[in-house]
């Protein structure tokens, strides 16, 4: 294998990597590129965006809009281009793989955008047990997908984020109202959405997947619980059989595998009995993982600098002693304006508590302003000192 070879920043040798989308994952994927002397320029829709408050430098465009991302990489010429979001125009990605490393593979980051792209992928192409669904583009069609996957189901936008635009139909009157929120609630304005066979499942689980220049790394598997399809608590290790977990880790390695390129990928799978259910797959640190921030020698954002860079990615370590598990609480803010902390010496009271805010520069509706960390002996003890934390935390708007 080639040489890692890495330059100084701010200079005409400088290895640059260019962020596309500058959230709160963004920041500490910034941070840690800045460990190995990485020059960092950070892309996003707003201004005072998280990771462009710790960046070299900052960019405002719509990223979808293919003229102006263009442009930035071509301003830029980065070695290494990151897409940390979904909304991106991907056509202009495949333009630049020639002269710059696309993470994981421009290919990936334009299947896994689009949930009809990575389904499909994953059902027709690989074969993986996945939910019973169907497509709509229309009201009517939505009404024919939910009767052929039947109720309870669940309705996504093919592209969002953080569960934005979904909802779950019980019924014939639920139907034009999660029609109307999924549109309103995509990333671009196409009026495209999936809908899903419920799964009864015993619980679900993120397995991160480390793609490097050596091969392939896995963390211990994140449990966690989501609200509308967005993150609330997580907590590693989630308990599982031995060969349940040597399922999940088949399954991961073969959606990632289809995908290709180095980086980490954050793969959601239900668990059915001693059956694993494909949900979905982000080619980047998924939000339920910010609980590797203090369960890991590495966390996830530390394992995705390492792959992107192409440098070696050890096994990583789960913290022992009182720090044997390890969990998060999203903290949430709702209404418009500046969020203002108050509590936090309160929650940093709480046994082994962390607490990462991120820099949020405004909430306008309902937004994930900060998160809660701590360990424990066990998953009850992790969850209970983070679940403490968080309600110490107060967010105001100002």
């Amino acid at each position: 294998m080639n040489a890692v070879t890495i330059g100084t920043p701010l200079s005409a040798f400088a290895t640059r990597a260019v962020l596309l989308g500058a959230g709160e994952l963004g920041k500490e994927v910034a941070i840690e590129l800045q460990r190995f002397g990485v020059e960092v320029v950070a892309v996003d829709r707003y201004a005072d965006a998280p990771a462009m408050q710790v960046a070299h430098r900052s960019h405002v465009i719509d990223m979808t809009d293919p003229v102006a991302l263009r442009a930035v990489l071509e301003q830029e010429q980065p070695q290494v281009i990151v897409p940390e979001v979904e909304a991106i125009a991907t056509e202009v990605l495949a333009e630049f793989e020639d002269r710059a490393r696309v993470v994981p593979t421009a290919r990936a980051t334009r299947l896994t955008m689009d949930r009809e792209g990575i389904r499909r992928l994953a059902a027709e192409e690989l074969g993986l047990l996945t939910s019973n669904y169907r497509f709509a583009d229309s009201l009517d069609e939505l009404r024919t997908g939910v009767g052929a996957v039947g109720m309870p189901c669940v309705v996504k936008p093919v592209m969002s984020s953080s569960g934005k635009g979904q909802s779950v139909i019980r019924s014939e009157a639920d139907i034009e109202t999660a029609w109307a929120y999924a549109r309103e609630g995509g990333r671009v304005d196409r009026a495209r959405v999936i809908v899903e066979a419920f799964v009864p499942f015993d619980f679900e689980i993120t397995l991160l997947t480390v793609r490097h220049a050596d091969g392939v790394r896995f963390c211990e598997p994140v449990g966690h619980v989501q609200v509308d399809g967005d993150y609330r608590e997580s907590w590693q290790p989630a308990a599982m059989s031995p060969d349940v977990l040597a399922q999940a880790q088949q399954v991961a390695e073969a959606i990632t595998g289809a995908l290709g390129g180095w980086g980490l990928f954050g793969v959601e799978l239900f668990i059915v009995g001693d059956k694993v259910v494909f949900s979905e797959v982000s080619p980047r640190p998924h939000d339920t993982g910010m609980v590797t921030l203090v369960s890991q020698d590495l966390s996830e954002f530390a394992l995705h600098a390492r792959a992107i860079l192409g440098l070696p990615v050890p096994q990583p370590l789960r913290l022992t002693g009182d720090g044997s598990a390890a969990a998060s609480v999203a903290v949430l803010a709702d209404g418009h304006g500046v969020p203002v902390f108050s509590g936090v010496d309160e929650a940093l009271r709480v046994p082994t508590a962390q607490v990462r805010l991120f820099g949020k520069p405004r909430v306008q509706g309902h937004r994930r302003v900060a998160v809660t960390l701590a360990r424990g002996a066990d998953v009850e003890q992790a969850r209970n000192r983070a679940r403490q934390a968080a309600d110490a935390l107060r967010v105001e708007l100002a």
